[in-house]
């Protein structure tokens, strides 16, 4: 086991932990959490042997062989396929011995390290190093590209792919979804459940850590604290703390009431669908939780936008794609046909690319399509975070600059200054370069500048890189209380989860309707792309972590088939549904407006008779029609149950 007792870590003036204790567990998975700069990389060095404790002891078995992953990757001319076969370091030593006794043609050292390389599982090394990559997002093309020529995300899978294939009893990832799309996260959460040592991770993405960890360690005060469970069983142990804190009992109720208010709101609106019944899950987990969004260090919402015009934009049979001088045009995706409407919510799936990008840039304005026709509403105000935003930040610049640059000039400085305030850049933040702010920050920036501008249509294209645990909470609870339409591709599943209620695809070429939630989208990525990957890995895994399973993958398979099925019966009734909610919704407001001018007083004077005549015939028509529809919206009700 590991032990840290009364351990003090000191990193120049700074003291990180101050007589901290914790206890993990041998086979524990354990998430590392806490603010940025509280000390998660500095613990990780701890357990290297690369620092060594200011006070207090750190034991843990001095034969346990430790992997992570390098922070730095040489630009070599080795192959990827072989730079990952390096990470078995044991093996490569085998290997430079075994020629070593081929060269002194010494029989019986050859024989003996041939038994060593039987035990090390030498001769299924090359499987296992394809499935690692392969379900990196490695094609086989690429396997035998030089590292030197991949760019630098790419090599953080490689070193991802690298301390994987080391045989390890203690295994070491810090932020490993960082440089990962949704495809190659669900594949290494597949990987880690089977991984037969003990694993300490650091990651802001609570969905990965939900799926992996069975142990929370929180850095708190320059304390160690341990929870039992994922992170999901760690905020609702912390919210429960909160509640008890006297303090906050008045803020927790405002807090509570105002996501009461914006759930019943949804409520009152959503359909069946599975992706709607989800999200209202999520928000109801947001309303039990509210202690704790309090007691965050960072909160903000999305203001209202300022029109709301029906339909936003058309795109009518639209080929997205880049053109090129000289040649034919590259299409990425073609015969685009989508109607974006107020108030819908889409996240966007498919493998890493698909196209997913390239989308929605056209989408933005800011790919002209290669074919077919682009409508967009003059109405339409985009608020567009893009893969790279934080690239694209003056750095030499303050956030006031940035800010005032897309402020109306009548615009009052203090108002720029407060409403920088209320994303954390106060006082003299607000005014220094850009140049010194973390990445999160920065990503922090980029999101105060879109939410300024009060966007109808929201694009984000990964919003969540750079941010820490506690932004991304904000921002899902922003996103999933934003009034206007979004569009959202994301790695982050909690987000997904919230914010949106329906899915589309882009796969082969194509963009279409997705029918199912994220863990079918997990089924169909283990059905296609990840499949092979899948058998290999296994194939390759040491005996204790190689158990088979092929029955719960076809059983899987059958399930998901079932519920494709099982969809395509339900659409046309569910499409039926949302119309007619639309159309409730629309009588509804409609009956509202009459029973307000009726409440008035005034209306009741003898000079409005007649318009008090007619208020009252049109009240009657609704109150019939809104009970005729409701009826016909119950019945379709029945027969979706059923199907």
């Amino acid at each position: 086991m590991i032990r840290l007792s009364q351990v003090t870590l000191q990193r120049g003036t700074k003291v990180l932990l101050e007589g901290a204790d914790v206890t993990l567990n041998p086979g524990e998975r354990i998430g590392l959490i806490g603010a940025n700069g509280s000390g998660k990389s500095s613990l990780f060095a701890l357990l290297r042997g690369e620092l060594h404790a200011d006070r207090g002891e750190v034991d843990f078995p001095a034969r346990w062989r430790i992997a992570h992953v390098a922070q730095e990757t040489p630009a070599l001319e080795r192959t990827a396929l072989e730079y990952a076969i390096d990470g078995d370091t044991a093996l490569r030593r085998l290997e430079a011995a075994l020629a070593r006794a081929e060269a002194a043609n010494d029989g019986h050292r050859i024989g003996e390290i041939h038994a060593a390389m039987g035990d090390a599982n030498a001769y299924t090394v090359r499987a296992r190093a394809e499935g690692l990559l392969r379900g990196l997002g490695f094609s086989h093309r690429q396997m035998a590209e030089a590292v030197a020529s991949f760019s630098g995300g790419w090599r953080m899978r490689l070193n991802l792919a690298q301390a994987l294939m080391c045989p390890s009893d203690l295994l070491l990832l810090d932020e490993p979804t960082n440089h990962l799309d949704l495809d190659a996260i669900i594949w290494l959460e597949d990987w880690l459940k089977r991984y037969a040592g003990t694993l300490i991770v650091v990651s802001h993405d609570r969905d990965f850590l939900d799926g992996v960890v069975d142990v929370i360690v929180h850095i708190d005060a320059r304390k160690l604290k341990r929870y039992a469970g994922n992170y999901s069983g760690f905020e609702r142990q912390r919210a429960a703390a909160v509640v008890l804190a006297a303090a906050m009992i008045e803020k927790q109720a405002r807090e509570r009431a105002h996501l009461e208010s914006f759930i019943n709101r949804f409520r009152a609106k959503a359909t069946k669908a599975k992706q709607a019944q989800s999200r209202m899950k999520m928000l109801a987990k947001m309303e039990e939780l509210a202690p704790l969004h309090v007691s965050a260090p960072f909160a903000f919402e999305f203001r209202e936008p300022l029109q709301a015009p029906n339909s936003l934009l058309v795109l009518e049979d639209v080929d997205a794609g880049y053109r090129t001088e000289g040649s034919d045009d590259k299409v990425i995706v073609s015969g685009v046909r989508m109607s974006l409407q107020s108030g819908q919510r889409y996240g966007l799936l498919g493998i890493n690319g698909a196209g997913k990008t390239t989308l929605i840039k056209t989408i933005a304005g800011e790919l002209p399509p290669l074919a077919g026709k682009a409508n967009f509403n003059k109405g339409l105000a985009v608020g567009y975070f893009a893969q790279h935003q934080v690239e694209m930040l003056r750095h030499d610049e303050s956030p006031l600059w940035h800010l005032a640059r897309i402020a109306p000039p009548d615009i009052r400085e203090q108002e720029l200054r407060n409403f920088l305030g209320g994303f954390n850049f106060p006082g003299d933040m607000a005014t220094g370069s850009i140049a010194d702010l973390s990445g999160g920050e920065k990503a922090r920036l980029a999101l105060a500048l879109i939410v300024w501008q009060r966007p109808n249509l929201l694009l984000l294209d990964e919003p969540t890189n750079h941010l820490d645990l506690e932004t991304r909470e904000a921002l899902t609870v922003a996103l999933a209380q934003f009034e206007g339409t979004l569009v959202l591709v994301s790695h982050d599943r909690h987000l997904l989860r919230a914010a949106t209620e329906e899915f589309l695809i882009v796969a082969e070429g194509r963009l279409q309707p997705f029918e199912g939630d994220l863990d079918d989208y997990r089924d169909w990525l283990f059905r296609t792309k990840l499949a092979p990957a899948n058998g290999a890995a296994l194939a390759g895994a040491s005996a204790d972590r190689a158990e088979p399973r092929v029955d719960r993958r076809e059983q899987r398979r059958r399930d998901a088939e079932e519920r494709q099925r099982q969809s395509a019966a339900r659409k046309p009734l569910e499409s039926r549904i949302k119309r007619i909610e639309e159309q409730l919704a629309k009588l509804g407001a409609q009956k509202a407006a009459i029973d307000t001018r009726l409440s008035d007083s005034a209306i009741y004077a003898e000079e409005n008779k007649e318009a008090l005549k007619a208020l009252i015939l049109e009240q009657a028509y609704l109150a019939r029609e809104l009970a005729r529809i409701e009826g016909e919206w119950l019945e379709l009700q029945e027969l979706l149950e059923q199907a």
